[in-house]
């Protein structure tokens, strides 16, 4: 047995993660502090899930676009002249430069490198000298394509191109969101905020997954959400938790007066990375992405849709406690969990769930790190 494998199996000091979260461990220190079991994450999940990318209001011109990443993969997201928004690797097909840089619009792409250029369909419109190069044919030397879909006007990529559809995969989160959300498709990119975690991405996600630690850590979000009725529910590839009411529209986390939202707060997990939030008041949806840079860094992109892609003052003071708040709550809980992790006294800890699956059940924690330990193979029962 190679040592790589080895990392997946059930070590002896292991003890056993099972199918059902109340009887079951966590899974051990060694998957979030890995460098194998990291790289080993990037063709087993990073390299055959769906992404999000950005939003279409960020392409809403013909030939702009927008660079993005899947783990160590560089692509971009563009709309063509023909209006049809694509993804390509952002990678030149002459020597390999990057293409393009951050966002913005062009008339034609063009390779700092060599200055070969491309179209925004992918295809090669000009290669200096070419023309004295025999049997040398523009069309072997388009683009490489990248899947996209749209979902609810985020921009959804898949590096495999035989992937199953994404609302196939997550049948049942657009209903979902449609009910919270019901103007959806009206929101436009509002602000990106951007977040460096010294954990992995995985006790971010681990995290976000369960309110467990609300009452301890987060005392302001614990005032604004009716905790009474927060419920978590697993799907089959994400999962929902869902507040009903505000238990005040001035609570300590931010100030709002009753809009088309109007419940307290609904969450929902998109395996693998991202999650998407809708907080009370105003029209408002934001999303939370986790990226993995090393075992034991994350980048975390938070970008926030409204209607006209302005933040109102509500919105704003939203915004700002998530940004200056919550989220700095977050990433100290993580932070320590990271370095707790590296701790020769720690290996597992054991699963929180009661009957209700009430906000201190952590069996949506359970159901990620399932679908982590099935997409590596390990086993660990």
């Amino acid at each position: 047995m190679t040592q790589k494998n080895a990392l997946l199996q059930r070590q002896p000091s292991d003890a056993p993660f099972t199918k059902d979260p109340s009887a079951s461990y966590t899974m051990p220190a060694r998957f979030y502090v890995s460098p194998e079991i990291h790289h080993m994450e990037k063709e087993a999940i990073f390299y055959k899930t769906w992404h999000y990318a950005g939003h279409v209001s960020q392409v809403a011109e013909q030939r702009s676009y927008f660079t993005t990443t899947i783990h160590d993969q560089n692509i971009f997201v563009t709309r063509g002249q023909d209006d049809v928004i694509r993804a390509f690797y952002n990678v030149c097909a002459h020597r390999g430069h990057e293409l393009l840089e951050g966002a913005g619009k062009k008339n034609v792409i063009t390779c700092p490198y060599h200055a070969w250029a491309f179209d925004f369909s992918g295809n090669l419109v000009a290669a200096r000298n070419s023309e004295n190069v025999a049997g040398f044919n523009k069309c072997d030397f388009s683009l490489k394509a990248v899947r996209l879909e749209i979902f609810c006007g985020m921009i959804m990529v898949n590096l495999d191109p035989n992937a199953t559809q994404f609302a196939e995969q997550f049948d049942g989160l657009e209903d979902e969101i449609r009910h919270y959300m019901p103007s959806v498709d009206s929101l436009e990119f509002a602000q990106r905020d951007t977040f460096e975690v010294a954990s992995n991405w995985k006790v971010l996600v681990d995290n976000f997954l369960e309110c467990y630690h609300c009452a301890p850590a987060h005392k302001d979000f614990v005032d604004l959400v009716d905790m009474n009725s927060y419920r978590t529910i697993t799907h089959k590839r994400y999962s929902s938790q869902c507040a009903a009411a505000p238990r005040t529209t001035t609570s300590n986390a931010f100030s709002f007066e009753a809009g088309e939202v109007d419940f307290g707060y609904a969450g929902f997990f998109v395996w693998p990375n991202f999650t998407i939030w809708i907080y009370p008041g105003e029209a408002n949806l934001s999303v939370l992405q986790m990226n993995p840079t090393a075992p034991g860094k994350t980048i975390e992109y938070q970008d926030w849709f409204t209607k006209g892609g302005q933040l109102t003052p509500q919105l704003k003071e939203a915004s700002d406690y998530q940004k200056d708040v919550l989220q700095p709550e977050d990433i100290d809980l993580c932070e320590s969990v990271q370095r707790g992790l590296a701790s020769k006294a720690y290996n597992q800890g054991r699963f929180i769930v009661d009957h209700d699956k009430t906000e201190l059940s952590e069996h949506a924690v359970h159901h990620f790190q399932s679908m982590v330990v099935e997409a590596l193979g390990a086993e660990l029962q």
